[in-house]
């Protein structure tokens, strides 16, 4: 039987004992010594002059490094593995020994992601360590650290060491983070030319292609719907849905911590809630195609709930805090995005009612005169040539069609300025209201206040035109002057009665003293309502409410 092998670390003599008893096999450097090892069957270890032989020598003889859960390489200068510890095979995914290949060949279909796209070589060219990213398939990415190995007093290293980490999960998350700030900056970068004739199909599209990008393909969400708060009903509006159920994308849902799911309660209290099991949770309700778990953010702006941002998952558990922490900064985004859609599409709506009224005024007289026209001559020729009174008729229909196609251009758009404006007076809408006033600025005025509430405005200079418009087209209200250059007020409130017991008439007046008791003599013949010009809003919207209750009153009478 041979003697024992002991292998021998340093360039010191043997001493003489040693080798009279052992078979010596001499190691001049690290690499050479932990290629002894693991080629040669060795007894024993000895190091000479430990400060010049690194512990982890030691540490590889006795098996401790490939308990380290990190993947650990030795290299030389050509970048081929001499050593590497267990946990470094692992990472590699290799069936067999690494041993022998050149460092990124053991790790096949890496990708360099920086910031040094040669760590290798910077490491071997300073003499000083370099560090990077590597990526392995979809999701894996690995950080190298590498340590040149340099004799004392030599810049030329013999050796690299190289540390391998899994950071998968810290890359991700950062790359998250990063994907969120890119979503504030993309999302919030909506530009005018972008919501142009934008409708509410097309404003879910709009923001399909800008948030959906980042929660499906960054975020990784598969799932994913997202209500609107509709502040005046408490409803949660779908804006949009993936991956959901079409029960759940009908469902109504409403801002309340009972009775309407987790989207309700998050809605109505403004707290996320991070659903771990939907089988036992209470206040799940059905979402997803077999959803076993959720998260559910408040999209909030300035302390107003906007609505809710759902996401769910075929596996329970499968949401943790970091989920839940990067949905809530998401969402910051998107509140602020749909916060900036929205001004941009008022900004363009007022644009389009400003431009519609402003043509409306523009036609307004033009138009008005033809109806006073047609309707004289109409009176004129009625009994003479029924060709030519059907003529006439025709030239007054085209004209009330061109008001009409102008509203139409703008219909939705043309609006009064506050919801609370809108169901105050909403009882306006689709009212005919005729306008008597020489002076055309008070004409030009009525069309564009009231336009905005959908009345038909047509519009008469004098008190002759106006009769005449009144015989010839039913108003639910007039409005006159009462020092128009043919008729005064009373007369004109008195000659509109003999038309249409009921119609309902307010009478104009400027501040000043009522030579002629004008208005006096009005209300005694029935006189509900006086505004004064030049006439505030609110007085004229008013009075106008009263003239239309009133003469529903009558209706309901007759």
């Amino acid at each position: 039987m041979g003697r024992p092998t002991v292998l021998v670390v340093g360039d010191e003599p043997t001493p003489p004992s040693l080798e009279s008893e052992y078979e010596v096999i001499r190691a001049n450097s690290l690499s050479d010594a932990i290629d002894r090892l693991r080629t040669q069957s060795i007894g024993s270890l000895l190091l000479q002059h430990v400060e010049k032989c690194p512990t982890s020598l030691a540490l590889e003889a006795g098996g401790f490094l490939d308990q380290i859960p990190e993947g650990i390489a030795l290299l030389d200068l050509d970048n081929r593995i001499v050593w590497g510890n267990r946990h470094l095979e692992n990472l590699s995914g290799q069936q067999s020994s690494i041993v022998g290949l050149k460092f990124f060949d053991a790790f096949p279909t890496n990708d360099i992601l920086g910031p040094d796209y040669s760590p290798l070589s910077t490491a071997i060219g300073s003499g000083e360590p370099s560090s990077t990213i590597m990526r392995l398939g979809e999701k894996c990415y690995l950080s190298l650290n590498v340590t040149p190995l340099c004799k004392a007093g030599d810049d030329i290293p013999e050796n690299l060491i190289v540390l391998v980490r899994d950071s998968s999960s810290e890359y991700i998350q950062r790359q998250k983070l990063e994907a969120i700030y890119m979503a504030g900056s993309e999302l919030g970068d909506l530009q005018p030319d972008e919501v142009t004739d934008l409708s509410e199909e097309d404003r879910i599209d709009l923001l399909k292609s800008k948030i959906l990008h980042y929660t499906k393909d960054i975020l990784g969400y598969e799932s994913v719907e997202i209500r609107l708060l509709e502040r005046e009903t408490g409803q949660l509006k779908l804006l949009l849905a993936v991956g959901f159920e079409q029960t759940a994308v009908e469902r109504h849902l409403y801002a309340s911590p009972e009775g309407n799911g987790v989207t309700g309660f998050v809605a109505a209290t403004g707290r996320s809630y991070l659903c771990l099991d939907t089988q036992i949770d209470e206040k799940y309700i059905p979402g997803a195609a077999g959803a076993r778990s959720s998260i559910t953010v408040p999209l909030v702006l300035r302390n107003e709930i906007l609505g809710t941002f759902n996401v769910e998952s075929p596996r329970p558990g499968a949401f943790g805090d970091n989920d839940l922490q990067f949905l809530e900064l998401f969402c910051r985004e998107v509140a602020q995005a749909l916060n900036t859609l929205e001004l941009l599409v008022a900004e363009q709506a007022t644009t389009v009612a400003e431009n519609t009224t402003r043509i409306l005024c523009e036609v307004a007289d033009p138009v008005d005169e033809i109806l006073n026209s047609a309707a004289w001559l109409g009176e004129k020729v009625q009994n003479e040539d029924p060709r030519v009174s059907e003529k006439l008729k025709e030239i007054l229909d085209q004209a009330r069609e061109i008001r009409k196609s102008i509203l139409q251009v703008g219909d939705g758009i043309v609006e009064c300025h506050t919801l609370a404006e809108k169901i105050s007076f909403s009882s306006l809408k689709g009212k005919r209201i005729l306008i008597v006033d020489g002076d055309k600025e008070i004409r030009r005025s009525g069309h564009e206040l009231l336009g905005r509430f959908g009345c038909v405005i047509e519009t008469a200079q004098d008190g002759a035109g106006a009769l005449l418009m009144a015989r010839t087209h039913k108003y639910d209200v007039v409005i006159s002057d009462i020092r128009l250059g043919d008729l005064k007020g009373d007369e004109m409130f008195r000659r509109l009665r003999e038309f249409d017991p009921k119609q309902q008439v307010i009478l104009m007046a400027g501040f000043g003293y009522d030579a002629n008791h004008t208005i006096v003599k009005a209300r005694q013949l029935g006189l509900q309502s006086v505004i004064y010009k030049p006439f505030r809003r609110e007085q004229l919207l008013k009075a106008l409410e009263l003239a239309i209750a009133t003469r529903a009153q009558d209706d309901s009478k007759a």
